[in-house]
């Protein structure tokens, strides 16, 4: 096995070519070519007819639902929707496809030649060329038992569940991706988020990347120059979450760089990612297009959207995630830092949520991008998988704005609600947490904590106020930080009879 060169090395050295293939599972109801339900988490082998297990003298019907979402992704993507286009027989031999082959488009995608642009994390965007969008349906799921990694090689057999076979597929595929050098890895990453929020905006998907509703398919090549022609790529396949569509393609680079660097030519070939290790290993020598034997689908008819349909479909097409967080950053007032931070966080739909429960824009900011976001980068997980909701955080803000906690006790009640104690009034009365508002036991802890230090006591009479946050400290410890601090200075210098404590009392008269 040849060493991993460093990245920064191997980038110098090479130049960085990717292509990324997303696949995109349509949220129909039912599948793409049969009415079995097209739903997550049934019981194995449930979900299913004739025409998903491929039984013999089954015919397949395609989804219209589908195909209108397959046309909104490729307007969506700045394609055009082909006049007519047709489905393929992809032929190729597995336990979880029934019908030992793949229903797919081939060379005439229902859509093409589209692009998108992806903003970076300094603000800066970038131009993805998109090849194809095309229609096909999903295989079903193996589950290897036995053997060490969970794969086919060394298990001691196999389990076949069919609920998959048969769910409506979008597949776009890029254009070479080329000029982004050392950012390639970035690129990558943004792109495939680009994408997932593009189809939640659109309403084609949940776009759940744990359940394997968005995947991907890393392709990556590196050459001697950006005008040598292209090398040979490999295809780590069906990446599941945007830090892993990065770190991949830093692992490809420096991998391939390392292999030749050691003379030894790169194998075209699909590879396995592993999470844990961060390393892709191999899977099997990669296909042509010539391998599968593509020909048209013979049950099938040629598909041909009506103009005046796609134009509609044009017409009803939602504020697109690019607009969208242009006017939310005007709405909410946001500096262009502030935005891309929120952006880069995944936290823009979170903050959305928590200003529509009743925050401002800048405490929704202050929680997600503060506490919530260092929490979630200690424990290694999104925003969005932290156990408290948009609602809750929102509630939270709301005992603050109300008097009844103060930051630093929200940040307790917070930790309560992280914690699985409830909403943030349950965990606020569970722990005791209200700030203290009566002035009978402020003035008891004032008094106290002037008789402990009457010097300080007698220098705040006299009019130097400089000594007066010792006094303060000394009361929020005593009340475990629940009192007012500001009500507490009141009291205080009313009690000692300060001038300025005079003044106060002259203007509330």
């Amino acid at each position: 096995m040849s060493t991993l060169v460093d990245y920064d090395d191997a980038v110098a050295r090479y130049d960085t070519v990717i292509g990324i293939e997303v696949h995109v599972e349509l949220g129909t109801v039912t599948k793409m070519f049969d009415g079995a339900p097209a739903g997550f988490g049934e019981e194995p082998n449930t979900s299913v007819t004739p025409v998903s297990l491929g039984l013999p003298g089954s015919l397949p019907v395609v989804n219209g639902k589908a195909v209108e979402y397959a046309i909104r992704i490729g307007l969506a993507l700045n394609c055009s929707i082909a006049e007519t286009c047709r489905f393929a027989r992809k032929n190729y031999f597995y336990p979880d496809v029934p019908k030992n082959f793949q229903t797919s488009q081939y060379d005439e995608p229902i859509a093409y030649e589209g692009w998108v642009d992806v903003e970076l994390d300094d603000g800066s965007i970038f131009r993805v060329e998109i090849e194809r969008a095309h229609m096909e349906e999903d295989a079903g799921k193996n589950t290897h038992i036995g053997g060490s990694d969970g794969r086919i090689h060394g298990a001691e057999y196999s389990l076949v569940d069919y609920n998959r076979a048969g769910i409506p597929l979008v597949e776009i595929v890029t254009k070479p991706i080329t000029g982004a050098g050392a950012r390639a890895p970035e690129v990558a990453r943004a792109y495939v988020q680009t994408l997932r929020d593009l189809f939640r905006a659109l309403e084609v998907s949940e776009a759940r990347m744990e359940r394997g509703n968005v995947r991907a398919d890393v392709n990556v090549s590196i050459r001697p120059t950006p005008d040598s022609p292209l090398g040979t790529r490999t295809e780590t396949k069906n990446v599941n979450s945007f830090r892993s569509v990065e770190r991949a393609v830093r692992y490809e680079v420096s991998r391939q760089a390392g292999v030749l660097d050691d003379g030894i030519a790169i194998i075209q070939e699909t590879r396995h990612w592993h999470e844990d290790t961060g390393t892709t290993a191999s899977g099997r020598v990669k296909s042509d297009a010539e391998d599968y034997r593509y020909f048209p689908e013979p049950d099938l008819v040629p598909i041909a959207p009506d103009r005046a349909w796609v134009e509609e479909i044009r017409a009803g097409l939602p504020e697109l995630p690019a607009a969208r967080r242009r006017r939310l950053q005007g709405e909410w007032g946001y500096a262009d830092a502030e935005m891309r931070d929120v952006v880069n966080a995944g936290a823009v739909e979170l903050i959305e949520t928590t200003i529509a429960a009743g925050a401002s824009p800048a405490a929704a900011r202050k929680w997600w991008m503060g506490e919530l976001a260092r929490t979630a980068k200690q424990q290694e997980i999104e925003l969005a998988e932290l156990p408290v909701t948009p609602t809750q955080v929102g509630q939270l803000q709301k005992l603050v704005d109300d008097g009844r906690i103060n930051d630093k006790l929200a940040r307790q009640v917070l930790e309560g609600v992280l914690a699985g104690e409830g909403d943030p009034e349950t965990v606020l009365v569970a722990r005791g947490l209200e700030v203290v508002s009566d002035d009978g036991p402020l003035l008891e802890a004032i008094d106290a904590a002037l008789a402990a230090q009457p010097d300080i006591a007698e220098k705040i009479r006299s009019g130097n106020l400089g000594p007066v946050g010792a006094i303060i400290g000394a009361v929020m410890k005593a009340t475990r930080g629940q009192a007012d601090a500001g009500r507490v200075r009141e009291l205080l210098l009313e009690r000692i009879g300060s001038p300025a404590g005079r003044r106060g009392a002259v203007r509330c008269r």
